[in-house]
């Protein structure tokens, strides 16, 4: 019976369907998180304002990304707005809208983060050997900042990625959705298959996501020395 349990995996195209499903979560989150570096950068300079009603505004913004789960923000955006306004979405595009929008949010919070932890005489060093303000910027406080934001950068990908395991839940035929259908289909003729499955998309996130984990710590070490 386990032997039969691993060989499910290699039924048909069993296998290569999980990659695919494997390759529409890396699709949606990889393209989620290119819009939420783009737009967290914009909302971390915004973030850094002295205005009080942009700080008011990014900060509720902010706490509603953090506080909310994301289960609820996908059930919102897949049938909240289709039912209510009529807007047609897939769940491919609702999953993105919302891992943008909490992408874009805990972006923009590192940004600010990293904005503000560079010293003050170091803008004030740059404008006494005659620097203007965007050569300031240019040369001194956006290497400074890319350097200390890449590796949390880097971290909340993979965050993103474990994360749109979710999607499953709206009907995207990802990974785990792949994984349900193929177990279903066994269930008389395999009834251990689960183990397998579910233990194939453990290592297929674990060779995914490790090494981006790695090349985050890695990128720490090296520019803290």
């Amino acid at each position: 019976m386990q032997d039969l349990g691993i060989r499910v995996l290699f039924m048909g195209n069993n296998f290569i369907r999980l990659l695919k499903g494997l390759g529409v979560a890396l699709k949606i989150s990889l393209t989620a998180v290119i819009l939420s570096v783009v737009l967290g950068i914009l909302l971390g300079m915004v973030m850094t304002l002295k205005n009080p009603v942009t700080k008011c505004i990014t900060k509720i913004y902010l706490e509603s990304m953090r506080i909310m789960p994301q289960l609820v923000l996908l059930f919102l955006v897949y049938f909240g707005l289709t039912k209510s306004f009529g807007i047609n979405l897939s769940g491919e595009i609702s999953a993105v809208i919302v891992f943008t929008l909490w992408g874009t949010a805990e972006m923009g919070d590192l940004v600010r983060g990293a904005l503000i932890s560079i010293p003050g005489h170091q803008y004030e060093s740059g404008a006494a050997i005659g620097l203007t303000k965007l050569q300031i910027y240019r040369y001194i406080i956006i290497p400074q900042t890319l350097q200390r934001l890449t590796p949390l950068a880097i971290n909340l990908t993979t965050r993103m990625i474990k994360t749109t395991s979710l999607i499953v839940l709206i009907g995207v035929v990802e990974v785990l959705k792949v994984a349900q259908q193929i177990i279903e289909a066994n269930r008389y003729t395999v009834p251990d298959s689960a183990l397998w499955i579910y233990g194939t998309i453990f290592f297929l996130y674990f060779i995914v996501c490790w090494p981006i984990s790695t090349m985050a710590g890695w990128l720490e070490k090296k520019w803290k020395n």
